[in-house]
């Protein structure tokens, strides 16, 4: 029986356990070129809550009764496809169950051999490979620059920094509590980071940046972006990556209109806003995936993992990702047998 978490219902504002229904059923009989996956691992991402909308946005929404979609890695127990067979570990679109048939078209073998299997879908797989395409691409870092870099202590983030910090940047993170500093300066090597939870934090990140600010990495929205953006100089590059301070939202906050001055200071300092997705980077993924591989083999980018056990504990551990109580990538283990 394969245990599997539903879109139960959509929700309004904030999720809640309600809008996710745990089921078990029968694996269906795989067709020509699938296999089955027993998951060991899949990964918990704030864009799955832009999914839980009926809206039209770059990707379909989950659909209710449907399975919460996310990319998950395991093992091989049964395949009709002659690229893959039992025992083999693979990554794919698993969504939020223990078991998951899927095409052999959207899976890609996993060498344990590399790295342990969770890196495929955090360091080394989406999160990763967006970090290090959309910092290079977009971001263009430059040595002696500034860069600012929002949920530095997450999946994304953090390695946008010590990518940056790699190519000779002044790195500024921003994080939501103390303890997430700490690491992200100590542990992962940026220059400062800040508490944006700080009474004094737009004085604190003034003073931090004292040539201004050439890269912000957008992961967040909200006060963050407000606080950079008077700092940023001219010919500045916004990587926008996530939004998450407005995931939950249902309507535009009531406050003074800050178009003209986003608009004002894109036009006088010529900065460059860039909205983007990782699959529109398509074409660098095995360049990313090879130099990130690397880097983490010569311990020169370092990578936290947050663990949930069993399947059970993905809606309150999504609930609390969009809350900032995560510290790294958020993962949660469904085969607690397994030695990966």
């Amino acid at each position: 029986m394969n245990k599997k978490i539903l879109l139960n219902s959509r929700p309004d504002g904030v999720p809640t356990l309600k809008n996710f229904k745990l089921i078990e059923a029968d694996l269906p009989e795989i067709e020509d070129g699938e296999i089955i996956v027993k998951v060991i691992y899949f990964s918990l991402d704030p864009y799955m809550r832009g999914r839980m909308n009926d809206a039209k946005s770059y990707a379909k929404p989950v659909e209710l009764g449907e399975v919460m979609e996310a990319g998950g890695v395991g093992e091989v127990i049964e395949s009709t496809s002659p690229k893959y067979k039992p025992g083999e570990i693979v990554v794919g679109p698993t969504g939020w169950q223990e078991y998951a048939v899927m095409s052999d078209k959207f899976v890609r073998k996993v060498d344990p051999g590399i790295a342990p299997i969770s890196t495929s879908v955090g360091v080394l797989g989406m999160p990763g490979l967006t970090a290090h395409s959309g910092l290079m691409t977009f971001g263009k870092p430059c040595k002696g620059e500034t860069i600012v870099v929002s949920a530095a202590s997450g999946a994304v983030g953090s390695v946008v920094g010590q990518i940056a910090k790699l190519k000779g940047c002044h790195v500024i993170g921003v994080a939501g509590s103390d303890e997430k500093c700490e690491y992200v300066v100590n542990e992962l090597g940026f220059d400062k980071c800040l508490n944006y939870h700080n009474e004094n934090f737009r004085q604190n990140l003034t003073a931090s940046c004292e040539s201004g600010v050439d890269i912000y990495w957008e992961n967040v929205g909200g006060t963050t972006f407000e606080a950079v953006l008077p700092l940023m100089n001219n010919f500045g590059r916004i990587p926008v990556c996530g939004l998450i301070a407005h995931y939950n939202q249902t309507d535009l906050p009531m406050r003074k209109d800050r178009l003209p001055v986003l608009f004002r200071n894109i036009l006088t300092k010529r900065l460059l806003l860039r909205g983007f997705i990782v699959w529109d980077l398509k074409e660098q993924e095995e360049e990313a995936r090879s130099s990130l591989t690397s880097l983490v083999s010569e311990g020169k980018i370092k990578y936290k993992e947050d663990l949930v056990e069993g399947i059970e504990s993905a809606p309150e551990a999504f609930i609390g990702l969009l809350e900032g109580k995560n510290f790294g990538k958020l993962l949660v283990k469904t085969d607690l047998q397994s030695n990966h």
